[in-house]
């Protein structure tokens, strides 16, 4: 009679114990969600001018695009040319080291980016590019 008796708690024993493989799953899961990089845009899409002479800028922290009618976009969202001032000091702020580029269309009209670059000027930012299409 012991012997069935242990023989069943051997069976017991011999089970897989998946605590420690779901805990370094869980683990990975955690480091990839930690140290993925998210990619920024400004909410639309643009035609940038062709250039032979891009360089490429890595720490933008902040994008911001102006459409071909002179649309001024902002995480995804259009805003009104007397708030970018504001929305880029906030920025900023959330990000000191960070540039700005900005990603005129080749049809926007130059009005409408000499504000912004004037915009990021008053806002303490001295690290502005203009994106361009490298050929």
């Amino acid at each position: 009679m012991r012997k069935k008796h242990s023989l069943g708690q051997e069976e017991e024993s011999e089970e897989i114990n998946l605590t420690p493989m779901l805990d370094v799953v869980f683990i990975m899961l955690i480091f990839f969600i930690v140290t993925a990089t998210f990619i920024k845009e400004a909410g639309i899409q643009v035609e940038r001018p062709d250039t032979f002479t891009a360089d490429t800028q890595d720490d933008a922290a902040i994008l911001i695009a102006i459409s071909a009618s002179d649309e001024i976009w902002i995480d995804r969202k259009e805003r009104e040319p007397q708030a970018v001032r504001g929305i880029i000091e906030r920025l900023h702020a959330e990000n000191p080291k960070g540039s700005i580029v900005i990603q005129a269309d080749e049809d926007s009209t130059n009005e409408k980016l000499v504000m912004v670059l004037e915009a990021a000027k008053a806002a303490g930012v001295s690290n502005v590019s203009i994106a361009a299409d490298n050929n």
